[in-house]
């Protein structure tokens, strides 16, 4: 069951990201029904930033079938302050580096929709 995940989806498609946070600050990503650094059990959601940096990437030569037709596609994990996100970021791979300011949003069919990165 996709419930939470596809919420989340959701909401960051219509500009409305964000994420759990317990009364420590801990962030984490739905769903969660605990925070999985300190076990606190009230979590609220909180605004996602509009945009946050790339702390890594790697550029995807050979893709699995549903991506096929677009590699190669750099694939990266990007800090929004109290989380980070996974997602293809939607620029040329000689484009891309550490420390790039990127705004998240959703990308794909209705399937397989993903987290996206746009350079800003």
């Amino acid at each position: 069951m996709n419930d939470g995940h596809d919420d989340f989806l959701d909401a960051l498609e219509s500009g409305d990201g964000y994420y759990l946070e317990c009364a420590n600050g801990h962030g984490s990503l739905p769903p969660r029904t605990v925070c999985p650094h300190c076990g606190d059990r009230d979590l609220s959601e909180t605004a996602l930033p509009e945009s946050g940096t790339i702390d890594s990437y790697t550029v995807v030569h050979v893709p699995t079938p549903a991506f096929a037709d677009e590699a190669p596609y750099v694939t990266a994990v990007a800090d929004f302050g109290a989380v980070r996100l996974t997602g293809r970021v939607l620029a040329d791979e000689e484009s891309v580096d550490i420390g790039d300011e990127v705004s998240a949003s959703v990308g794909g069919e209705e399937e397989s929709r993903s987290v996206v990165f746009e350079p800003r």
